[in-house]
């Protein structure tokens, strides 16, 4: 049955902040045509069910076809419909238009062909193609007229062939006459020089000026000096007449086949617009089908405003497609209940997860398949409005709880039966007590109008509706047992703590702080503390179910991982040992046989002198071997690190060695020509290069990288940098808990929606808030870098984050 809707209900600020906008841009991206642009980014929402079904459907038939690794054949089609205007009011196209209106009646009859053979198991997709019209006999006839270029072919007709062979003719005959001329010895010396040129359509030569009376005709033209002078001469005057008529007959009559082939064009109009929709109607399915494959999709069970909602590890489109890894999440509303209450930890994903609902609900709304699984289900609301990200107006003076409340008014007089609202952090930003009883009453409005809500909140007396009201379901964003990290995996049925004073002791705010926080916590929030108590019991049992998991995997590994390490343990020390002791006897085998013919020479050596020289060269030969040995041994230890050890060339200063002479490791401290000063425990001792077997490279810092050091902290101001609300993160005169809560939240915004570069304003004061902020950033999820600002970005007093990107 299909139930009629007269306009589906959403506004501009909502697609943006949901993320439609991207998904559209991303449609038009993968388009391969003109008009299949035009529709990705005209694209509106379905207003009734089949219309939704039957885009579902026509986009799965096109993945069946992309599965069968081909492509529907709609590139290279261009929009031929300004040409197709023209032609109809009696304009005459030219030769490159009519070849363009070619390639598309060509392209629309191969998709007509490609998809009636499908007709049977496609029909959904099939029936764009039965109203595009064959254009067989118009295509070959412009192909027959025209060459690729869009010059008139030859054989377009009898009379333009004649005229043609008349002209090249003529053209043979000018030309003939003009090489005698150029050959003939007693005209040459009238030239400027021996070529012919055209001027005006006429062959012409280059006369020198000074011979104008000798050489008769007509001058066409002359050089900027004046010297010379175009001349067609006399002789071929008449030649140039007969061929200037020739010509302007073969104009005429690649005009008339224009004029023809327009007319025949004109009379198509109509069908060639209704082939352009339909090329462009194909290819923005193709495109939603390359979509649909990105994102892993799934088209949902189709159901009415007020079914229940049911999806199934769905994941946030943007997301996904921006290729960052996505927690699949399972998300329903199951009757009676209308409402979620999403709670947890800041940065946890809250918002990302109700603003991926509202998203997939309109993808649906507009006949796209969503990333979740199959299985799920999405109803097809009547409207969809949104109140995420910072709603503060300047221009109008709202503060930004105002500016909320604003946004939750306008949205309440919007909304209505069969709607989708979505609220983040509702009622936030003032009094608690006060803040709870304005949620409670908004919620408990929208609910009695007929919409469904989904909300993230931090307020207790909120999150008790969903165990005092049935129309009310908590879910909770969860913790990691151990680290209390956020896992991003939205838990349904269970109500989540902000964890704010866990997650100050995480980051390291003093003991003292946080013990006195929970004094004045105790005896305050039953809710909270029960929550609170109900999650330490969860973690408790959790890590004692991981550490006993644990347990049971490393005992039915242990026995046989030990056995096999054991194993190869001693095989790789026999190896290891073998292959040193094959390198050292080598090594000392040469050394022997040199040491031999020394003790030869020094026996041999009759004078003191030559048996000293000898004497001297043992003991280098020995010290060679020493070091040899000490260096295999530096290899050895560090494993298959002969790259580890640093060239004898190579020791600088800070460089790391091994005194062989000493069998001693020490730092090089200064380099003196071919000695060098180490450094060994508290002694200085000076040794020769070639003593020292050079070990792991430390890197030193140069003079010039302290002098830009130094410099930039010099230029460092206290300034604080300006910039718009989407970049800038004021928390200056803030109390520490409420300064951290919209920071935290302020990275959950820009996590979503961007920029990824922000700046967080803190100010200096006593240090503290910048010390947590700072130590706040490190251990966030959404950072992936911070820093000092620098001199221009307002020095030490602000603090400029990378937020994560793909």
């Amino acid at each position: 049955m299909t139930v009629l809707i007269s306009k589906f209900h959403i506004s501009a600020s909502t697609r943006k902040q949901i993320g439609f906008d991207v998904i559209v841009a991303v449609l038009a991206e993968r388009t391969s045509t003109s008009r299949g642009r035009e529709l990705a980014l005209e694209h509106q929402f379905f207003t009734d069910r089949d219309q939704v079904q039957l885009s579902l459907t026509r986009i799965e038939q096109v993945r069946e076809i992309l599965r069968e690794e081909k492509i529907l054949p709609v590139s290279g089609a261009t929009d031929i419909r300004p040409f197709a205007t023209r032609a109809a009011k009696g304009a005459i196209l030219n030769g490159e238009e009519l070849r363009a209106c070619h390639g598309l009646m060509r392209t629309a009859m191969d998709v007509r062909s490609f998809l009636r053979l499908r007709r049977e198991t496609m029909p959904e997709l099939a029936a764009i193609s039965t109203g595009i019209s064959d254009f067989a006999a118009l295509a070959n006839r412009i192909d027959y007229m025209l060459e690729p270029s869009g010059r008139v072919r030859d054989e377009a007709s009898e009379t333009l062939a004649a005229y043609r062979r008349r002209a090249r003719n003529l053209h043979s005959e000018a030309r003939r006459r003009i090489d005698t001329m150029l050959a003939d010895q007693n005209f040459t010396p009238y030239l400027q020089d021996r070529y012919f040129s055209i001027r005006s359509e006429r062959y012409v030569l280059p006369v020198n000026a000074s011979f104008r009376s000798s050489v008769p005709g007509i001058v066409h033209n002359a050089s900027q000096t004046g010297q010379t002078l175009f001349i067609e001469p006399q002789a071929l005057v008449d030649l140039g007449n007969e061929l200037a008529i020739a010509e302007s007959l073969i104009a005429e009559e690649e005009q008339r086949i224009l004029q023809e082939l327009s007319a025949s064009v004109g009379d198509r109009e109509n069908d060639l617009d209704h082939a352009v929709d339909s090329i462009g109607t194909i290819d923005f399915i193709q495109a939603s089908a390359h979509l649909a494959n990105d994102l892993d999709a799934n088209a949902p069970e189709l159901a009415d405003a007020t079914a229940d909602i049911d999806l199934r590890q769905m994941r946030h489109p943007v997301l996904a497609l921006q290729g960052k890894s996505v927690v699949a999440n399972d998300v329903f509303l199951r009757t009676p209940t209308q409402a979620l209450i999403v709670s947890g930890p800041n940065a946890g994903g809250k918002t990302v997860s109700i603003a991926a609902v509202g998203l997939c609900s309109l993808m649906v709304r507009a006949g796209l398949p969503i990333p979740v699984a199959a299985g799920s289900r999405m109803p097809l609301f009547y409207g969809v409005t949104s109140i995420i990200g910072d709603e503060q107006d300047l221009k109008r003076g709202l503060s930004t709880f105002s500016a909320h409340l604003s946004a939750i008014a306008e949205a309440m007089q919007q909304a209505g039966f069969g709607w989708l609202v979505l609220i983040d952090e509702i009622a936030a930003d003032t009094d608690p007590t006060q803040g709870a009883a304005l949620a409670r009453a908004i919620l408990e409005q929208l609910l009695d109008a007929g919409t469904r809500v989904l909300a993230t909140t931090h307020l207790d007396e909120v999150k008790a509706l969903g165990i005092t009201d049935t129309r009310f379901i908590n879910a909770r964003v969860g913790l990691d047992p151990i680290s209390l990290a956020p896992t991003y995996r939205l838990e349904i049925g269970a109500a989540g703590v902000s964890s704010a004073i866990e997650m100050a002791e995480r980051v390291g705010l003093p003991t003292n702080v946080i013990s006195r926080a929970r004094e004045y916590l105790r005896g305050e929030g039953l809710l909270a503390a029960a929550l609170t108590h109900l999650e330490v019991a969860e973690r408790e049992v959790e890590t004692e179910r991981q550490e006993l998991a644990a347990q049971r995997e490393a005992t039915a590994k242990t026995q046989q991982q030990l056995e096999a390490s054991k194993n190869e343990l001693e095989q790789a020390r026999r190896d290891l040992k073998l292959q040193i002791n094959d390198e050292l006897l080598k090594e000392l085998e040469d050394r022997r046989s040199q040491a031999t013919k020394m003790i030869a020479e020094l026996q041999a050596k009759a004078s003191i002198s030559g048996a000293q020289k000898a004497q001297q060269r043992l003991e280098e030969l020995a010290n060679e071997v020493k070091y040899d040995i000490a260096k295999l041994q530096a290899e050895t230890d560090v494993g298959e690190s002969a790259q580890a050890l640093v060239p004898t060339e190579e020791i600088d200063v800070g460089t790391w060695v091994k005194v062989v002479s000493l069998d001693k490791e020490g730092r090089v401290i200064k380099l003196a020509g071919k000695s060098a000063i180490v450094e060994i425990g508290t002694l200085n001792t000076r040794v020769k290069l070639k003593d020292l077997v050079g070990l792991v490279q430390k890197s030193k810092q140069s003079q010039s990288d302290h002098r830009r050091l130094a410099k930039a902290e010099s230029k460092l101001s206290e300034s604080i940098v300006e910039g718009s609300s989407d970049t800038r993160c004021d928390i200056r005169g803030m109390r520490t808990d409420e300064a951290m809560s919209e920071v935290e939240r302020f990275l959950d915004q820009r996590y979503l929606y961007g920029p990824t570069r922000i700046v967080i304003v803190h100010g200096h004061g006593s240090g503290i808030l910048k010390q947590m902020v700072r130590e706040a950033l490190e251990k966030s999820p959404y950072v992936a870098s911070s820093r000092p600002g620098d001199r221009y970005e307002g020095g030490d007093g602000v603090t400029v984050v990378e937020i994560v990107s793909a």
